[in-house]
């Protein structure tokens, strides 16, 4: 199956750059391109894509109020959103998360990593550049707070979530635990049941608020 996806930058040598690297997988096809939020969402309602590649910083409408209409209650048509950062970027992460960001990508992310993580936000996985997993998720720790809250999850559960915030992707997990692909994504979706957790990052960001991550 064809992934088909939106690329959003205000920089068009930027959105060449990832529609050639793109255009050369043959699982993949880039239907549209942007250069700002409000024609992000417009792209998005008409060309329907999979994944969207979003930039967090454009002008008249910024990636994170995109991405809030893009996944507002009630929208005909959700797609899946990697955000597209920087590492002075990080003030946006919180609220990227928080409106349903299923990743975070650097923008001078290799061919391999581009690819891949279209296609972990296109299989429901998530994605966050291994040089940047740990020190934008360790911003949300909140070590005094950690021991009063209570997990919900089982000791299995745990094992799963704390893997997660590590950014081990579900194949990594499943050899991690001597568990099945199937298994792992059962037990994810418990985690996100209980959490009210709507990906993955969602799910790492909470063990790193709870402490679990540590």
């Amino acid at each position: 199956m064809t992934i088909r996806v939106l690329l959003a930058d205000d920089q068009a040598i930027v959105r060449t750059g990832m529609a050639m690297i793109l255009s050369a997988e043959d699982d993949i096809e880039v239907v549209a391109q942007a250069a700002d939020g409000v024609a992000a969402i417009q792209q998005a309602e008409l060309h329907r894509p999979d994944v969207v590649l979003m930039d967090i910083r454009m002008p008249r409408l910024n990636g994170i109020e995109a991405l809030r209409h893009l996944h507002r209650p009630g929208a005909a048509h959700t797609p899946k959103v990697v955000m597209v950062t920087t590492f002075d970027d990080d003030e946006y992460v919180h609220q990227a998360l928080h409106h349903g960001a299923c990743g975070f990508l650097l923008k001078d992310a290799g061919p391999r990593l581009l690819a891949e993580a279209v296609r972990s936000a296109a299989s429901g996985e998530a994605l966050i550049s291994p040089s940047i997993t740990v020190r934008l998720l360790r911003r949300f720790a909140h070590p005094a707070a950690a021991s009063a809250r209570p997990s919900p999850l089982s000791e299995r559960e745990t094992e799963v979530t704390a893997l997660v915030s590590r950014g081990h992707t579900n194949a990594e997990i499943a050899a991690a635990l001597h568990i099945s692909a199937g298994t792992v994504k059962t037990h994810l979706t418990n985690i996100q049941g209980k959490l009210g957790a709507r990906n993955r990052v969602e799910i790492a960001a909470w063990a790193w608020e709870s402490g679990l991550a540590r």
